[in-house]
């Protein structure tokens, strides 16, 4: 020390331990075999699958399983974040495309039901969070919601460029898009369980009309020169 100033702790951050870091990689990797384990349970044993399918599924107990994940909900997370990725990355994709308005609208809400209807199991699973005292916690998420969320926002960003381009006040966007995703998500679910006999086809014209009729009056190609 000089003059009476602390003294500085120059001692550098301790290094952490490689065999620490490689059991990081090596339970991410883990944690992710595991949930794509689980998501072929899923499909196989249906919505409601149990922990001891899942590890039957990964070839291994359920000891291991809870061993990389809390519990069911812990679980549940994964499967969400790996899905999730999946049916925003298409939705996504099938609206990034160039066209009239109409036709990227079309597009998305095709694009939604198509997973639906490909992986109904898994769309079930991912709606339904297992009964936690977890899942009700604000701290814990809300897969669904923040999934809606997202991709409301997308939505709403294509309307606002439209409304850009024509000139006109981009305020409803937002609005606009969380309401078409609210619509289409809400007929996905009671198609799932009361009209699966009807095709993706008539139903995602049905959506695409319905919500179209009402957005024609402010987003089409035609609507600046009005």
């Amino acid at each position: 020390m000089t003059d009476g100033a602390p003294e500085q702790d120059t001692a550098p951050p301790p290094r952490r331990d490689k065999r620490s870091s490689r059991w990081d990689e090596h339970r991410r990797a883990r944690r992710q075999e595991l949930t794509l384990a689980t998501i072929v349970a899923i499909r196989q044993f249906g919505p409601d699958v149990g922990m001891s399918q899942v590890a039957a599924q990964a070839r291994t107990s359920k000891t291991v399983v809870y061993r990389h994940f809390t519990d069911k909900f812990d679980l549940y997370q994964a499967v969400c974040e790996r899905v999730g990725a999946v049916i925003v990355g298409q939705v996504a994709e099938a609206m990034r495309t160039a066209g009239p308005p109409q036709q990227i609208l079309r597009q998305g809400i095709d694009a939604y039901l198509t997973l639906i209807e490909r992986d109904p199991d898994i769309y079930r699973y991912v709606m339904r969070p297992p009964g936690s005292d977890r899942s009700s916690s604000a701290a814990e998420g809300d897969f669904v919601g923040d999934l809606t969320s997202f991709i409301g926002d997308h939505v709403g960003e294509i309307i606002t460029t439209e409304l850009h381009r024509q000139g006109r006040d981009p305020a409803p966007a937002v609005t606009w898009g969380h309401a078409v995703v609210g619509m289409v998500r809400s007929v996905g679910d009671h198609w799932l369980t009361a009209r699966p006999e009807v095709s993706r086809e008539v139903i995602t014209g049905e959506v695409a009309d319905l919500a179209w009729g009402g957005l024609d009056l402010t987003v089409n190609s035609s609507a600046a020169s009005a």
